[in-house]
């Protein structure tokens, strides 16, 4: 009899685990469907689809044999993964490439010679062929691939690399169409020297050296994943040029990206003045961001997608079979304060997502509320004036709770994710983020992107962001708000 009590008593036990394990993958925040992915690739668009394409492992859920995985979507909300659009191969000399970071485009004009006569559709994709034998790095160069069925399927180019300096690390070829000049224009990144380097070309197979922008803003991490990309000034006709630049993070010792804003005059970067680094996003979550090419009419803002994680704990994030997930696609552009152009980002408009919109007065009691999911989209204008400022938690459950705070005194709002659950995979994942806020008229707007083990706030019409993992042990959806 205490054999069957213990039996059934085990059974009991495995039917609650099941029933209280949480479902970590994010409902509207891209995803694989198994497997490891870290940096977007090859963003393009082209009759219709949003093409995606990824840092890979076919093979599991840590980083290794990378190949270029693919999703397509027709929205930039709803993805449908593909098979792999190109995976790592073997060389004859028994070395292995695997296909690092790179870019696609749409060599409308065929500038390639790749394509038929007249074809308009073909796409290039440039990417680093990163050598490897037995663990040994061997060298990194820029190589192409391309296809002639709007990305369904992929050929290597046979007379690739395409450009090559005889380094081990040079990596990340980001490229842009200068009609101006009627020029290919490549930023690439040389890491360890904290250089991005400026190349043209009239065939994407042909580079040549323009300029180089090295050593400015932030040098704690080696830079990578480099961009540059047109981007409207607001209230204005004029069009800026932003630099973005994966490296450090405004929370020291981190990876995360910082950006220039200023002029390109088809050879030469030239960013405004400035007094210190500028980063992309204040959360430790937000990494390798690339923008979109080709893309519509109806889109007329530049998009970028980033890789929501850090190295410093990417392979460690208890999320089971899977390893990774991208931060919402964000709408780009600059707004002027106090003389500094500054960068704005706002999420694309999400359609079919649960979302409360909410306006609570100074010392107003936030009323008891109660999502039907874990991903949802909170829109909360509080009136701060006279306040020492509040809490908003989160993802509450028992003592686990997601605190976003905001103090009057520093005018800063913290995301505190100490408390938020698992923690424990990694000494450096319990983190508290700081990210700076200006009020107007007394009021602070935020935009929160819940999303199951995903949190994004845009405060102040996406002014300052902050993106940072979480991963609660339970599928809780309560919030409330207290006063300092």
């Amino acid at each position: 009899m205490k054999y069957v009590l213990i039996v059934a008593f085990l059974f009991l036990k495995q039917i609650s685990m099941a029933q209280n394990k949480v479902d970590y993958r994010p409902a509207y925040h891209f995803s694989p469907a198994k497997n490891w992915v870290n940096d977007p690739n090859g963003l393009v668009y082209l009759d219709g689809q949003y093409h995606l394409f990824t840092q890979y492992n076919p093979s599991g859920n840590t980083w290794g044999h990378m190949s270029w995985g693919h999703a397509v979507s027709k929205d930039l909300q709803h993805w449908t993964n593909l098979p792999i659009a190109m995976q790592e191969f073997n060389n004859a000399d028994g070395s292995q490439t695997m296909l690092f970071s790179g870019c696609t485009v749409v060599d409308s004009l065929n500038t390639s010679g790749l394509f038929k006569k007249g074809y308009k559709k073909g796409l290039v994709a440039l990417f680093t062929s990163h050598v490897h034998n037995k663990g040994k790095e061997l060298a990194q160069h820029q190589s192409i691939m391309y296809s002639e069925d709007k990305g369904n399927t992929w050929k290597l180019f046979n007379k690739n690399p395409v450009l090559d300096l005889q380094m081990t690390n040079f990596r990340d070829p980001n490229v842009i169409w200068y009609p101006e000049r009627q020029v290919w224009i490549m930023t690439v990144a040389k890491p360890l020297e904290y250089t991005v380097q400026f190349y043209e070309s009239k065939n994407l197979i042909n580079w040549n050296l323009l300029s180089e922008f090295k050593k400015q803003g932030d040098v704690s991490k080696i830079w990578e994943c480099p961009s540059l990309l047109k981007i409207p000034l607001e209230n204005s006709k004029e069009i800026k040029w932003m630099l973005a630049i994966s490296s450090g993070n405004i929370q020291s010792g981190f990876v995360g990206t910082q950006y220039f804003i200023g002029d390109f005059d088809g050879i030469n970067f030239s960013p405004q003045t400035q007094k210190e680094a500028m980063f992309m996003d204040y959360g430790k979550d937000f990494y390798a961001p690339i923008p979109y090419f080709n893309l519509p009419k109806s889109r007329p803002k530049p998009i970028m997608i980033a890789w929501a994680n850090n190295w410093t704990y990417a392979d460690k994030i208890p999320t089971g079979t899977i390893r990774g997930t991208y931060c919402i696609p964000r709408e780009l552009s600059v707004f002027e304060e106090n003389g500094q152009l500054k960068l704005r980002q706002k999420p694309i408009k999400l359609k079919g997502i649960e979302s409360r919109t909410l306006t609570v007065k100074a010392g107003q009691k936030l009323p008891n509320m109660q999502f039907k999911s874990n991903s949802y989209v909170l829109n909360l204008t509080v009136n701060v004036t006279n306040t020492k400022g509040f809490e908003l938690d989160i993802l509450k459950s028992g003592k686990e709770k997601v605190g976003i705070i905001y103090d009057e005194l520093s005018q800063t709002i913290k995301l505190d994710r100490t408390q938020s659950g698992k923690v424990a995979f990694h000494k450096d994942f319990a983190s508290i983020e700081t990210m700076p806020v200006k009020i107007s008229n007394g009021k602070l707007e935020l935009e929160i992107l819940v999303d199951k083990s995903t949190i994004e706030i845009f405060a102040n019409n996406g002014q300052s962001v902050l993106s940072d993992l979480v991963f609660p042990n339970s599928a809780t959806t309560s919030i409330s708000l207290t006063w300092k």
